[in-house]
């Protein structure tokens, strides 16, 4: 390939995303930040905690904290259901679950087909998304995870 070639090649990343919902809102997150996917939804409750602290749970000898991350968004805090999860992520040292309403897949999509959030989507505050991209059958909002990790 010829320098000029090279020069005038697009500098798009491709990146991978893991994609799951919050009520109807498709959410995705880098997919280095997830540990694992995680069915134990048997939570020991933490008094006092934060109303969007659903409790802790075992994770291998590991306590790891679960956040209700519809409760973070602004949504009623979520019911249990078949399809509910704990997406595991890892913050620093510490594994923490963001309880999900359902998993949905893993998506590849390239840097440049990211558009910039809006400042508010569905009635959450536009600090906790990074952007948005447009597939040909839906709207895939990127989660901005330390935002919502530093919630306190």
């Amino acid at each position: 390939m010829s320098s000029a070639a090279t020069l005038t090649k697009s500098t798009a990343i491709e990146l991978q995303f893991a994609t799951f919902y919050v009520g109807e809102l498709l959410l995705a997150l880098p997919i280095d930040y997830v540990q694992e996917i995680n069915r134990n939804l048997d939570l020991t409750e933490i008094p006092h905690a934060s109303e969007h602290v659903r409790g802790v749970i075992n994770l291998r000898g590991d306590v790891a904290t679960v956040i209700d991350l519809r409760r973070i968004l602004g949504f009623s805090q979520a019911e249990v259901t078949s399809q509910s999860r704990n997406l595991i992520v890892r913050s620093g040292d510490e594994s923490i679950g963001l309880w999900v309403d359902r998993i949905a897949d893993i998506i590849s999509i390239t840097s440049d087909s990211i558009t910039p959030a809006p400042a508010n989507i569905s009635g959450a505050d536009g600090r906790f998304f990074k952007g948005v991209y447009r597939s040909d059958s839906e709207i895939v909002v990127i989660l901005n995870v330390q935002e919502v990790l530093d919630v306190e």
